[in-house]
Order: C-alpha cells, then sequence, then structure tokens
C-alpha cells in the first residue's frame, strides 16, 4: 500500500482547535504523514500537543522550519543555528542568489518559489543543476492553484510547467506539498496528483512527489540527525572503551 506525506501542512500552532482539525482531515485523505512548519522559538508545549494530535490521528510527525532569508549570508546563518533542531529545513528564494546558495548548500532540503511574483521563480538549469549535485528537492504547492484566479494562475502553472521539465530533466527530486492553511484547501493525494497535470506532470511522477519522493527525504535526515552520523557513507557503529 502506497505511502502518503504532506509535508507542508501549515497549522495555526498559536489555535489547538483548528490544528487538531487539519490534522485530523489529513488522516482522513489519506495521508500517513505530515510535516508542519514551526517557528523557531517554538515551545515544548506547542510540540507536544502537536505530536499528541498526530499520534492520535495515527500520522506520523516531522519538523519543519521554513527560512525566508534577505541574502546568502542570512541563510547560512540560518542554517547554522537550525539544521539539528529540525527534521526539515525549507527556503523561499527571493533572490537569486539566496536561490543559488540554497540549492548548492547540502544542509537545505526543500527549496520553493513566490506563487505570485513570477520574476522571483529562479528555477532555471543552472539552479537544478546546483540542486541535483546537492540532493536538495524543489517544493510545489498544490493549494495555490486552488486559490489564484485569472491571469495569476495561468501565469504560476506556465511557470510550473517549466520548473518541473527542468527539474525532471536534471534529476532534480519533485516534492508536491498542500501548503494549506486551512481544511478547506486540503484534497487527497490522488486529487493532488490530478491537479499537477495542470503543469504537465504527469501522474506517476506527481504520486512520486507525494509518495517515494518525501519518504526518501525524510528517511535521508532522519540518517543525518542520528547519534552515529559523520558523513555521506561513514557511521560510528561502536566505541572501543580504554580502560
Amino acid at each position: 500500500m502506497t505511502r502518503f506525506a504532506d509535508l507542508h501542512l501549515r497549522v495555526p500552532i498559536d489555535d489547538p482547535v483548528q490544528t487538531q482539525n487539519m490534522i485530523t482531515a489529513a488522516s482522513e485523505l489519506g495521508y500517513s504523514l505530515v510535516g508542519i512548519p514551526l517557528p523557531g522559538n517554538v515551545s515544548q508545549r506547542q510540540l507536544s500537543d502537536i505530536k499528541q494530535f498526530c499520534q492520535n490521528a495515527k500520522l506520523d510527525f516531522v519538523s519543519r522550519i521554513n527560512l525566508a532569508p534577505k541574502n546568502s549570508n542570512d541563510l547560512l546563518a540560518n542554517l547554522r543555528r537550525y539544521r539539528r533542531k529540525f527534521e526539515i529545513i525549507a527556503v523561499r528564494c527571493n533572490t537569486k542568489d539566496v536561490a543559488r546558495q540554497a540549492a548548492k548548500d547540502r544542509r537545505v532540503d526543500l527549496i520553493q518559489f513566490s506563487v505570485t511574483n513570477v520574476r522571483q521563480r529562479f528555477f532555471d538549469h543552472s539552479e537544478a543543476e546546483l540542486a541535483s549535485s546537492a540532493l536538495c528537492a524543489l517544493e510545489i504547492e498544490a493549494s495555490p492553484l486552488l486559490q489564484l484566479t485569472s491571469i495569476s494562475r495561468i501565469r504560476l502553472l506556465s511557470s510550473l510547467r517549466k520548473e518541473a521539465a527542468t527539474a525532471q530533466r536534471a534529476k532534480v527530486p519533485i516534492v508536491v506539498s498542500s501548503g494549506a492553511t486551512n481544511s478547506l484547501l486540503l484534497r487527497g493525494p490522488y486529487d493532488f496528483a490530478a491537479l499537477c497535470t495542470l503543469f504537465e506532470l504527469k501522474q506517476d511522477a506527481a504520486l512520486k512527489a507525494l509518495s517515494a519522493n518525501p519518504f526518501m527525504l525524510i528517511d535521508r535526515n532522519k540518517e543525518k540527525l542520528s547519534p552515529g552520523y559523520v558523513a555521506p557513507g561513514i557511521r560510528v557503529v561502536g566505541r572501543k572503551h580504554v580502560d
């Protein structure tokens, strides 16, 4: 049985009732895992509540932080600060400088771009080559396609069509997430996969972007965050005690 993940469930953590409702809805729609963005100063109480809501809904939970750095130096400082505190690090690339740095840094898991300003979408061939080498994934949020209308939606679809093709040519993993801020914007994984055909992502690739790709990313990061991890392919499996 295929397991599906929504790596960007944007719950209002200050509203426990709404948070619980969204987590429950995600479970009912067929997801097995959710990634929930948290502030850098999230309290232990908020974190415990989210974990409990996910456990009650029989959902696996991964912590995520969304970074929107002003420049590459700001990004590097945030990566040093948060990399070992969160399981997923996503970077909103609002400048080309940030986009290039994020794509080539192995501490970044997901890169994403503005959904309303096509001039701030910097995912070109060069960006894709950097992301491919660094094992970074391109995140595409589906809920804006439900919200935008008229020319804004047309422009976004045009950009996504080009970016998805560029990512596939460079073998950059694509991760499709909801980006939903309320339960009304949530859809099941097969519904989101069907929505992806609007920008010419084939159904099998779209389903992979909702299943295999996010789980591959999570598994890789769990290994990196484990105590014995040293570097890719290198782990401490035991320590010799000297009397």
